[in-house]
C-alpha cells in the first residue's frame, strides 16, 4: 500500500475541482543503478475516482509519467458535502484508495 495522497476538492456550484498529489515512485524500468543493474519498473497504471456510485474520471498510466504525480480536473454534477474517492493500483500490484469530503 503506497503513502497516503493529498486530496482536495472544492464545489462551484455544481462544478467540483479535484486535485489530487499521489506520493509514487514511477520509476520507468530504463535506469540503472550505481552498480549497473537496471531499476525495476515501478509506476502506476490505473487511477479511478467516484463521486458516490459513479465514475468521474478514469485513467490508464505508463512508465512516462514523472514521480510524484499531481493531477487536477473538474466535473460536473458534485455538491458540497459528497465524498470523492481515489483509487490506483501500479504495475506491481501495489494498491491505495483515499477520499475526501468536497468543501
Amino acid at each position: 500500500m503506497g503513502s497516503p495522497m493529498k486530496l482536495r476538492a472544492r464545489a462551484d456550484g455544481d462544478v467540483v475541482e479535484v486535485k489530487i498529489l499521489m506520493a509514487h515512485v514511477m520509476e520507468t524500468g530504463q535506469r540503472k543503478n550505481p552498480a549497473g543493474e537496471p531499476i525495476p519498473a515501478h509506476f502506476i497504471q490505473t487511477v479511478t475516482v467516484t463521486y458516490g456510485p459513479r465514475t468521474v474520471l478514469s485513467a490508464q498510466w505508463g512508465p512516462a509519467v514523472s514521480a510524484n504525480p499531481f493531477l487536477s480536473f473538474k466535473f460536473k454534477g458534485g455538491e458540497k458535502g459528497g465524498t470523492i474517492r481515489v483509487n490506483w493500483v501500479d504495475n506491481k500490484g501495489d494498491t491505495r484508495t483515499d477520499a475526501t469530503i468536497i468543501l
